[in-house]
């Protein structure tokens, strides 16, 4: 059951914003105050008052308090691969989501999973007094510099301090940064060895999904066959550039959808035969010089066990 609280303007109070006063009052950003005004949670008086409302000494303020929602138990650790004063390489799981926004507002993230386990993070871009913001949510990207998809696993660098992060987001953008792909694709290309330069667009019918489109942004994509068998073929795809979803946009286009991922036209059957509940895309290799110190860092991956027993089913070798 929701509970009231009762609160008197006090006169070193007397004209301040509602939502300036109800933050100091309740400990909390000011964006949840104004968000408890302007669910009609506060009163002046009796009277259901917005967050622009200046409050006069001697007022009685009446707070509905709403039960508190259950705790969310923290996210489990993530592996670390390499890790200095500056980063670190991490391996993301399967199922996880790299940040909240716009589409993910609860559940487990890599952001969370990396705060629970005390490590510093980078400010997030745009929090840096010389730096303007992206469009979009950022204040839960700290640290963040590049992303995978939530059904892709793999290596991730994450910045710990703001030299790091600046120095890493302009080698992404000068594609300075090695990225190499483990898909499993249905069919077999044809050519084995081949580059898609095709643009990407976000999908105008369907937000979630992506599509070339020649008004797009330019997307690079080099793939090798390394072993296929009919129904199916292990590649190794290196990018140039960083669009979302963009191995699995760009397979799909040469007709060769990543296996398991039925979004862009994964055959449903052989999803179910290899038992894959997400795309079959691993990040398996990144390679960059140290933003800091110049050091070149390399780290590989294993594929995880849903991979490798896809790969068993196939009788494929990774």
């Amino acid at each position: 059951m929701a509970a009231s609280l009762d609160l008197i303007v006090s006169e070193a109070e007397d004209g301040l914003r509602a939502d300036v006063a109800l933050a100091a009052w309740l400990a909390e950003p000011r964006a949840r105050s104004q968000a408890r005004l302007a669910a009609e949670e506060v009163a002046v008086d009796g009277e259901v008052i917005s967050k622009s409302r200046r409050l006069r000494s001697g007022e009685r303020v009446t707070v509905i308090q709403s039960p508190s929602p259950p705790a969310v138990p923290a996210p489990e650790p993530v592996e670390v691969r390499y890790e200095d004063e500056h980063l670190l390489v991490i391996v993301k799981p399967a199922g996880l989501v790299v940040h909240a926004g716009a589409g993910v507002r609860e559940g487990p993230t890599l952001v969370a999973a990396l705060r629970a386990m005390g490590l510093p993070l980078a400010p997030a871009a745009g929090e840096s007094a010389k730096e303007t913001a992206p469009a979009g949510p950022i204040a839960d990207r700290p640290g963040i510099v590049h992303r995978l998809d939530r059904g892709t696993s793999g290596l991730l660098v994450v910045a710990k301090t703001e030299p790091a992060r600046a120095g890493l987001v302009a080698a992404f953008a000068a594609h300075q940064v090695t990225r190499r792909y483990w898909a499993l694709v249905d069919g077999v290309p044809d050519p084995p060895n081949a580059t898609v330069d095709a643009p990407i667009l976000r999908s105008t019918s369907d937000r979630t999904r992506f599509v070339v489109d020649p008004g797009g942004r330019r997307a690079i994509s080099h793939y090798d066959v390394v072993e296929g068998r009919g129904r199916a073929a292990v590649l190794t795809v290196r990018l140039e550039t960083g669009r979302t979803h963009q191995v699995r946009v760009h397979m799909a286009a040469v007709g060769h959808p990543v296996s398991g991922d039925t979004t862009y036209g994964a055959s449903r059957t052989l999803t179910a035969e290899l038992g894959l509940t997400r795309p079959a895309l691993h990040a398996a290799h990144l390679g960059f010089a140290h933003p800091v110190t110049g050091d070149h860092i390399e780290c590989d991956e294993p594929l995880p066990p849903d991979l490798t027993t896809a790969l068993a089913k196939l009788r494929l070798e990774p």
